[in-house]
């Protein structure tokens, strides 16, 4: 059987697995690289990446490239096994950790009011939260995943090891102070700003400082300064429902003998503030395109979530690092796209654009085994809208 074991950061919400497996695919470049004009779309090349739901076996993909450059969307699959309903473009569906690029915004947009400062310690803004012996973490080193926090550890951590653990806890209720508690445990990694981990409790902490700055749930401060301006009606912060309401795609799971069960209804407590939102690829394209044309964000700001931390910075496994303030910056084909990837049970999504939105990117699919072979379908989206078509003769 393959293993649904995850390391313990992954646990606690963070769409892990997702952001390594592009990063692995496609090798992170670096802040100042220019991005060449994107070749033309090679729908058959699109058609063909979503089509194959063997490798890795999925039940249903959906795929939506934007932009002045070519626009094209198509689906594979099925949305709900149970009535044999075909994928719509108004399907929600779990988007993971991109979540964390509604929170960046946020925090960003905090930073622009001048009520949060990057170069501050988020010991000030949530004073005995972390441990008295922790160094300094500024806000900027959460939002770029170079805090050096550790794993998640301890008994009441639970067992995902296998996919009947993971669906024995798909009713857990977690709140972020438990969160932080069980992921601060251990001493830092490495000194903050030094490395780089991607790690899903930054974006706990993050979140809690938008509730903290505000006064109000990190989910309204989204509703009001990001959803509700964008018109993006089928996006929403679930909090403690399991459900995802109106039309959407299910996810599922395939137990220890093969059987596929519904995993669509799951509190995402456990990804809370960085992990939990659901959407479409509409909505995600529209939300996309606006961040990047600066209508969320003045450009000063905008550019952190376009800058890599200093060369000297790397990744704990010595790879460059590819992390800005909220975003991943991968290239492939010669082509620098900026976005996140996703990830929740039964969910597998990504975001990415050119950073002058010439080529948009919204994807998501519904692998029923959470391992590495997810990356094929990823391997192929990603070589699909950026390879040159095959001229014909």
């Amino acid at each position: 059987m393959n293993s649904f074991s995850l390391p313990c950061r992954a646990l606690v919400g963070a769409s892990v697995a997702g952001a390594l497996l592009l990063t692995a695919a496609l090798p992170a470049s670096g802040a100042a690289a220019a991005a060449p004009t994107v070749p033309p779309l090679d729908t058959k090349a699109l058609r063909a990446a979503i089509s194959d739901l063997q490798h890795p076996q999925a039940t249903a993909a959906q795929l939506r490239v934007s932009g002045p450059a070519g626009q094209w969307y198509g689906t594979s699959g099925e949305a709900d096994l149970r009535t044999g309903r075909a994928v719509r473009a108004d399907d929600r569906f779990r988007i993971g950790s991109i979540t964390k690029v509604f929170i960046a915004t946020t925090v960003l947009q905090l930073v622009a009011e001048h009520r949060v400062g990057l170069d501050t310690p988020v010991q000030h803004y949530l004073p005995g939260l972390l441990p008295k012996d922790y160094a300094p973490i500024t806000v900027g080193q959460l939002l770029n995943h170079t805090s050096g926090l550790p794993d998640a550890t301890g008994p009441d951590v639970p067992d995902m090891s296998t996919p009947e653990h993971v669906l024995d806890h798909r009713n857990d209720q977690w709140t972020p102070e438990r969160l932080v508690a069980v992921s601060t445990r251990g001493p830092l990694k490495f000194t903050p700003g030094t490395e780089q981990e991607y790690h899903g409790i930054n974006y706990v902490l993050a979140a809690m400082l938008v509730e903290k700055a505000t006064g109000h749930p990190y989910g309204k401060e989204i509703d009001a300064r990001v959803l509700r301006p964008l018109g993006l009606r089928n996006t929403s912060v679930p909090g403690n429902d399991p459900k995802i309401h109106g039309p959407h795609v299910h996810g599922y799971l395939a137990m220890s003998d093969g059987t596929l069960k519904d995993a669509t209804d799951f509190n995402q407590s456990e990804a809370w503030g960085e992990g939990e939102m659901i959407s479409t690829t509409g909505d995600l394209d529209r939300f996309v395109s606006a961040l990047f044309s600066g209508k969320l964000l003045p450009k000063p700001v905008l550019d952190k979530m376009f800058t890599l931390p200093s060369p000297d910075v790397r990744m704990t496994n010595g790879s460059p690092a590819s992390y800005s303030m909220g975003l991943q910056s991968v290239t492939v084909n010669g082509v620098t796209l900026w976005g996140k990837t996703g990830e929740r049970w039964g969910y597998n999504s990504a975001m990415f654009s050119t950073k002058d939105r010439e080529r948009r990117v919204e994807c998501s699919f519904n692998p029923t085994h959470r391992d590495q072979t997810q990356g094929q379908m990823t391997r192929r989206i990603a070589d699909a809208v950026t390879k040159q078509a095959p001229e014909r003769h």
